[in-house]
């Protein structure tokens, strides 16, 4: 028989101090730990100007400030020398985790970097043309860019009319360092442009500051950047295919 469900006159008479003392425990304990999270909320409310509402601002500055620092920035074209792909004005997403966790720069990515001792005391947005060990030569005979070997049909992204490059260069991209140029070479300033220069016109790694991945204004001009396939077929300065 269920001996709860039929107590004894003297069970329910000690029924409610079980209840009594359960009741107090739940509001020495529980009760007071709850009230004590909100009534923090509410002093630091009290305390702000403009109560909740600055409260809920600042939750909401504090994470945009920790996702820009340390997610993804937008940063905005400032020039024409990534025409016709990235236009001046528009503004694009960069990845700061990309190259966070043991990836590197791939050939034809574009990315961000401070140029800093290199380019000038800025931020600079470039395509990735050669990676550390890569050998980079302008041009074969038919005028494009060659790559340990392999040349690199660079249409679908060069602004046209352009040609891959007037200047003819042959260089070897040390280890950590990287090879970059704008897709509009007749209106950038780029690795080719600072090859007598401290470095050599090689960007350090360490100073990627992200891949772009969005273009996300002006709305029209919405698109993910994606990798070319123009490099898909270059074999890594090793001799593998990369």
């Amino acid at each position: 028989m269920d001996t709860e469900a039929q107590p004894t006159e003297r069970d329910r008479s000690s029924r409610p101090a079980v209840s009594d003392e359960s009741s107090q425990e739940t509001s020495d304990t529980a009760g007071p730990e709850g009230r004590s999270r909100f009534s923090l909320v509410s002093r630091v409310a009290d305390w702000l100007p403009g109560g909740r509402i600055s409260l809920t601002l600042l939750v909401c500055l504090v994470f945009l400030l920790l996702l820009n620092t340390f997610v993804v920035q937008p940063f905005q074209i400032p020039s024409g020398s990534m025409e016709n792909g990235l236009r001046i004005g528009d503004r694009v997403l960069v990845n700061k985790l990309a190259y966070r966790f043991g990836a590197e720069p791939r050939r034809g990515d574009v990315v961000v970097f401070d140029g800093t001792g290199y380019f000038g005391n800025a931020d600079y947005i470039k395509r990735v043309v050669g990676v550390g060990g890569d050998h980079v030569v302008c041009c074969d005979k038919e005028g494009r860019i060659e790559v340990n070997g392999r040349s690199v049909d660079e249409s679908t992204f060069l602004h046209p009319g352009d040609s891959p490059s007037t200047v003819p260069f042959t260089v070897v991209v040390p280890d950590g360092t990287l090879f970059v140029l704008g897709d509009h070479r007749s209106d950038s300033s780029d690795s080719r442009d600072h090859l007598g220069s401290p470095g050599g016109g090689m960007i350090p790694v360490s100073d990627v500051i992200g891949r772009a991945d969005w273009i996300v204004w002006p709305t029209a001009h919405w698109t993910r950047l994606q990798r070319p396939g123009a490099y898909a077929r270059v074999p890594a300065a090793d001799g593998a295919h990369g």
